[in-house]
Parts: C-alpha cells; sequence; structure tokens
C-alpha cells in the first residue's frame, strides 16, 4: 500500500489553517504544508522546532493532524524549548506531543514516520533525515528555508542514492517563502526490492540447436 493522495481532505485542511490565520501571521508555507500532510493522510507527522522559530509551521502541522486523525510530534533540542513551545501553542488552542533530546537520536525511537518537517538551515538535518525510518506506504520530507534547486537535487543524492532499500521517487524544489525541498520516498512494494534479490535463483537453460548453457535468474 502506498500513501493516497486526497483532494478534499488537503483543501479542508488548507481552508482551516487560513481561517487559523486570524491569531497569528500566516503564510503560503504554513498553509502548503498543512494541504500536503493531510492530503497525504499522514498519520506520524514529525517535525524539528528551536527556540526562536516561528510556529507557523506547527500550526499547520496541528491542523492537519486533526483531519487525518495523526499524531503531531514536534522534537525540541532542551526544556526550555520544550516549555516555550508549549506556551507559544497553547495560546492558539493546540498542544501536539513534544519529545526533547537530540533530534537526530530522538527521531529514532519514533517508527513509521509519514510525513516530516526539517529545517536547512540547521546543520544536523542530514542526520535527522537518514537516522528516520518510515513505513510501508513511504513518506514525504519537507526541508524548509532551502536554498536552491541544485542543492535539492544533491541533497537527495547524498541522503539516499546508497544501495540501500529505500530512494527518492520524486523530489521537486518550490520557491515559496525561503524555499520548500520536497522529497517523496518510495514505499515497499510486496516482492520488490531486496525481498525479490534474496528469494530469485538461477536456472541454467540449453539451447538445443546450439548446444550454449544459459544461466537465467528469476
Amino acid at each position: 500500500m502506498k500513501l493516497t493522495w486526497s483532494p478534499e481532505m488537503a483543501t479542508k485542511a488548507f481552508m482551516d489553517t487560513v481561517k487559523s490565520s486570524e491569531l497569528y501571521q500566516g503564510s503560503s508555507v504554513t498553509e502548503l504544508i498543512s494541504a500536503m500532510a493531510a492530503g497525504w493522510n499522514a498519520k506520524l507527522i514529525v517535525e524539528t522546532w528551536c527556540q526562536g522559530d516561528a510556529i507557523t509551521t506547527s500550526t499547520g502541522l496541528a491542523v492537519a493532524s486533526t483531519h487525518t486523525c495523526g499524531r503531531h510530534v514536534c522534537i525540541v533540542p532542551n526544556e526550555d524549548s520544550k516549555t516555550d513551545y508549549l506556551t507559544a501553542m497553547q495560546k492558539i488552542g493546540m498542544a501536539p506531543e513534544v519529545l526533547v533530546g537530540e533530534p537526530e537520536t530522538v527521531i529514532k525511537e519514533l517508527d513509521v514516520i509519514d510525513f516530516m518537517v526539517v529545517d536547512s538551515r540547521k546543520i544536523e538535518f542530514a542526520l535527522i533525515l537518514k537516522a528516520a525510518k518510515f513505513g510501508q506506504r513511504g513518506a514525504v520530507l519537507v526541508c524548509k528555508n532551502a536554498s536552491s534547486r541544485v542543492d535539492s537535487e544533491f541533497r537527495w543524492r547524498s541522503l539516499f542514492d546508497d544501495g540501500g532499500s529505500r530512494r527518492i521517487v520524486r523530489s521537486v524544489f518550490l520557491p515559496v517563502g525561503k524555499g520548500l525541498d520536497i522529497g517523496h520516498v518510495s514505499a515497499v512494494e510486496s516482492g520488490s526490492g531486496l525481498e525479490k534479490r534474496k528469494n530469485s535463483r538461477w536456472i541454467k537453460r540449453v539451447d538445443r540447436e546450439s548446444g550454449e548453457e544459459f544461466l537465467i535468474r528469476k
């Protein structure tokens, strides 16, 4: 099973995020990310946050999670960040789950991530993406504050083109806000990839006319 896109869910989350902008200064990035998370019906939505960061993205993800009946988790580096984050979110009536610690370490405690947002300005963002575990349905990854399309292509190659069982099946750089770099992680297909290689076997065939032997892998 793969992540499936629902235009209806995306639209509802988008409109609700627009409405919530009455409580804070909204942005096109917030509404877009919210629509994507809801549209892909993400059941586990993960983001990272540090003191001084805006909470607009968090607001959009919180709205999306209400539409998908999913879990919205924010990873912060320390207790002070946790206090500031929860205080800001509670002011607008939202209370996501917060985990404290180094993001590249804490992320390993989470399974079946469907949708994840990280900040490209943070030096550890690549480590976070590499450490994350994704479900059978695949996942959508979003890097905020991405600098350019060229960096986007290099980023995904360096993170996923390592011979592993997962790969980026499509990616796009959007010049929205300060730049959004979006990658879609492949789903795990039954009977494909590593599983196929494990179950494959060599079969010998002989050409009756020439007498030549051929080895065929099935």
